[in-house]
């Protein structure tokens, strides 16, 4: 707001020399704007981790976790860890993933009531499992809210949001590319107000939109498919990509994950301990 010589006083119309205290608190008031909004308890601003290419990981779903694999990185269930086993991992020097289905339905979860039936699709190729009506952010933002914010009071580093394409899958559900974009930023944006990094899995279409939303991708069987440069724009940008082979031996694989920089990893399709590495030579 702009003055013109004179401001509004506790008369008619005061001088401005008169005024000026008064003047000095308005154009404050005028110039500061709001607040910011304070951040997540135990975090800073900017303050998340940021994965860079060539990393070495490991990524273990089912079975006891095993702490001991030499890996810099783990991706874990964050439902199935506890907070000890985050610390134990940090004692050893490891960062770690929480991994997170966002996109569709589990039924064996702690919260799988907590979804109405109106926003469960058609069943993404695994028992129990359904896709999400992701255009209903109003009744999914606050459960994947509750999710991350739980793998932040765990004390995992990132998140790995699972199920992320769905727009490319018959869920029953008339999703296109521009509702898949919206809720992938929306789980990206969840993700840093807690202080934590996440990591685009997959969706290979729409990694030149979404890669600046993201620290880090995580892939499967891009060199199966002959899809891998799709990935490169996170390499491009100094971000990890953290990639999986299930049935392809290291030697079709190595070479060109070592050109590409990713950090791949051969694995058994229950994501158990076991594991064998690009790193180890092929």
């Amino acid at each position: 707001m702009r003055w013109q010589g004179r401001v509004r006083g506790t008369g008619p119309w005061a001088p401005l020399s008169a005024a000026v205290p008064i003047l000095l608190v308005l154009l404050t008031a005028c110039t500061s704007g709001p607040p910011s909004p304070a951040p997540a308890a135990g975090t800073s601003p900017g303050a998340h981790w940021r994965p860079e290419p060539g990393l070495d990981w490991q990524w273990q779903l089912s079975g006891r976790l095993d702490p001991s694999v030499d890996a810099p990185v783990y991706d874990i269930d964050g439902f199935e860890n506890s907070a000890a086993a985050v610390a134990d991992l940090h004692r050893r020097d490891r960062k770690v993933i929480c991994y997170l289905s966002t996109g569709a339905w589990e039924e064996f979860r702690p919260d799988a009531e907590k979804f109405p039936a109106s926003v469960l699709g058609k069943g993404n190729g695994w028992k129990g499992e359904r896709w999400l009506d992701i255009r209903r952010t109003d009744v999914l933002e606050p459960l994947m809210e509750a999710r991350i914010a739980m793998c932040a009071k765990k004390g995992f580093d990132a998140v790995e949001p699972d199920n992320m394409d769905g727009y490319r899958n018959r869920t029953g559900f008339a999703l296109d590319a521009a509702d898949q974009l919206r809720y992938n930023r929306l789980i990206a944006r969840i993700a840093h107000r807690h202080g934590l990094a996440v990591g685009l899995k997959n969706d290979l279409d729409q990694i030149p939109q979404l890669e600046p939303d993201f620290d880090f991708a995580v892939n499967e069987q891009c060199a199966q498919y002959e899809e891998c440069e799709a990935v490169t724009p996170f390499i491009e940008a100094g971000k990890a990509v953290f990639h999986a082979e299930y049935e392809l031996e290291l030697a079709r694989f190595c070479a060109e994950s070592r050109r590409l920089k990713l950090s791949s990893l051969r694995k058994e399709y229950a994501l158990d301990p076991w594991r064998k590495t690009c790193a180890a030579g092929s």
